[in-house]
This record gives C-alpha cells, sequence and structure tokens, in this order.
C-alpha cells in the first residue's frame, strides 16, 4: 500500500535523523566530521534515501553543512555563534516565563508539572555529579516540557532547536574538563519551584543566572583559546 510505504519510511527518516542528532550531541560526531549518503546508509543498513532526507532535516535544523560534492558535514559553532543563541533564548524565555508565571502555578496542569520537576531532579543531578550524557537529555526534555507551558508550540519548538545548537556546539569543549561539576549549571529544580509557585521574579532570576552561566563560560573558553 503506498500510504503504508510513506508511514514507514517517514518514520525511517525520523528514526535516522534522532540518532545521528544523538550522535552529534554525545560528540561522537566531531564538529567538521565529514560522512556522505552512502556511508550513512550503510551504517544503518537502510537505503539511501530516508538517510539523504534524514540529512537534509538536519541541515535545516542547523546542525550539518551540505556539499553538493562532498556530502555533509557537522557544523562547527563559533563562540560568537553561542552567544547568539544564548542572547535569542534569553529574549524570547523571558516572555515565555512571564507568559507562565502570569497563568498561574496550574497552567500546565498538574501532571505537566510533576513531570517538569521530575526532569528538573534529573538534570540537577546529573549536573552536580558532572554527568553530561545524561545531563544533554534530561536538559533538553526540562526545557522543553517547561516551555510548553506557555501554550505555544511555535516558540517551544524554536526555542528547543537553539538550546540543541548550543548543546552540540558545548559538548566537545566540556568533554575537555576534568570537574565536570564544576562548570555546569544545576539551577533546574529552582526554577522549577519558582513556576510551580507562579513566581515570577524568582523565575527570572532563575533564568538569568542560568544565562549569566552560559556566557560566562563563553568567555572563559574565548580567554584559554591560543
Amino acid at each position: 500500500m503506498a500510504g503504508s510505504g510513506a508511514v514507514t519510511r517517514n518514520t525511517l527518516r525520523q528514526q535516522i535523523a534522532d540518532a545521528l542528532r544523538d550522535e552529534v550531541l554525545a560528540g561522537r560526531l566531531q564538529p567538521g566530521q565529514e560522512f556522505t549518503v552512502k556511508q550513512i546508509a550503510e551504517q544503518y543498513g537502510v537505503s539511501a534515501t530516508p538517510v539523504r532526507e534524514a540529512l537534509v532535516d538536519l541541515s535545516a535544523q542547523g546542525l550539518l553543512d551540505s556539499d553538493q560534492h562532498r556530502g555533509f558535514r557537522v557544523h562547527e559553532f563559533s563562540v560568537d555563534d553561542y552567544r547568539g543563541m544564548v542572547e535569542a533564548r534569553s529574549l524570547i524565555g523571558d516572555g515565555i516565563f512571564l507568559r507562565i508565571t502570569e497563568r498561574g502555578p496550574d497552567a500546565g496542569g498538574s501532571v505537566a508539572l510533576v513531570s517538569v520537576r521530575r526532569r528538573a531532579e534529573e538534570a540537577g543531578r546529573a549536573a552536580r555529579v558532572g554527568d553530561l550524557d545524561i545531563l544533554v537529555g534530561y536538559d533538553l526534555r526540562f526545557w522543553r516540557e517547561l516551555g510548553a507551558l506557555a501554550g505555544n508550540v511555535y516558540i517551544s519548538e524554536f526555542l528547543h532547536r537553539i538550546r540543541v545548537q548550543c548543546w552540540v556546539f558545548a559538548v566537545p569543549h566540556l568533554r575537555r574538563h576534568s570537574r565536570l561539576d564544576e562548570v555546569l549549571w544545576s539551577g533546574h529544580g529552582e526554577l522549577a519551584d519558582a513556576v510551580t509557585r507562579g513566581d515570577g521574579e524568582a523565575a527570572r532570576e532563575a533564568v538569568q543566572a542560568y544565562d549569566e552561566h552560559a556566557l560566562a563560560w563563553a568567555a572563559r573558553l574565548e580567554r584559554a583559546r591560543p
């Protein structure tokens, strides 16, 4: 059936895109690393079509660069790029948290808030012990679910994309730190508490601390460059 085949291909396309995104986020695919559709298709044992579609999707998300003659490569974000991402999420995020707190602590429903708090606890714990692999996944889920409480899926998805890009930039640099617990932000719980109480000022202060932490770390990276 044509319809059934289309669903299968689209599902495979998404699975490949998700798998490759995870490889980039984990730092197993390094910035600047090149590969072809054929190489990825052989790696996953699938046809070239869903692989090509998945790679085009990741290129549209800013994670890959495409070259007509050489294939694809992992995008290399600069420190300035990272600063721009932090500024973008700060400007948009400030409005989101104002809206969330104005709507009250039950704006997203008790089930959603329980899930947000669970993500906050796991992300905060991973940051405090320096477990980067665990942190990335929980951090992305935490912010995505928290942003969804504002009730605007377009803004939530846009911010999620920026956060993925932030982690793609950060992970290779963080891997070089011997004490990750000293450089990772772990204020997820404080932010979740503020949102649960409907305390807009405390929520903004927590997000401001998060962004200031990111910018201070970027400044340290820049100073350390040869």
